[in-house]
This record gives C-alpha cells, sequence and structure tokens, in this order.
C-alpha cells in the first residue's frame, strides 16, 4: 500500500467500492461517486470542495465495517 500523502482520492474511491461494493449505504453513494473523479481533497466537484465531499462521504459511511473500513476511514481523516 502507497502512503497515504501519496494515494489520490479516485484509488482510495476505487479500493472503497471493490471493498464495500453492492452493499453500499445509499447515502454514501454520491460522494463516493465524486471521489472516483478527483485527485486530491484539494480539488472541486461542482459546488463542492473536496474536503466537503471527504467528510459528507465519512458522515454517510457508518455502515461500513471491517479492517479496510478502518483503515481508510482514518487514511481519509489524515487528508482532512
Amino acid at each position: 500500500m502507497q502512503n497515504s500523502s501519496n494515494r489520490q482520492l479516485c484509488e482510495i474511491a476505487k479500493e472503497i467500492d471493490n471493498n464495500w461494493g453492492a452493499k453500499i449505504y445509499f447515502g454514501a453513494t454520491p460522494y463516493l461517486n465524486a471521489m472516483l473523479s478527483m485527485n486530491s481533497i484539494d480539488d472541486n466537484y461542482g459546488m463542492d470542495n473536496g474536503r466537503s465531499i471527504v467528510l459528507y462521504f465519512l458522515g454517510n459511511a457508518s455502515t461500513w465495517r471491517g479492517d479496510v473500513a478502518k483503515r481508510i476511514k482514518l487514511e481519509l481523516k489524515s487528508m482532512l
């Protein structure tokens, strides 16, 4: 695994999508989709900034659990 400071947001989002899969909570879906097209937390998606997208994703990702979920949530929080 790459250092979190080197991973693009879209790489992290792909890992989330692969791990969470079809059971993804509907409230997290739009934010995950946004992150799939973003390189960094400093990017904008429409009128929203990357920080907001990540915060909204984390707020809607409470049902995603497990070792991968814990690791990635910490990685995203460290970006904030």
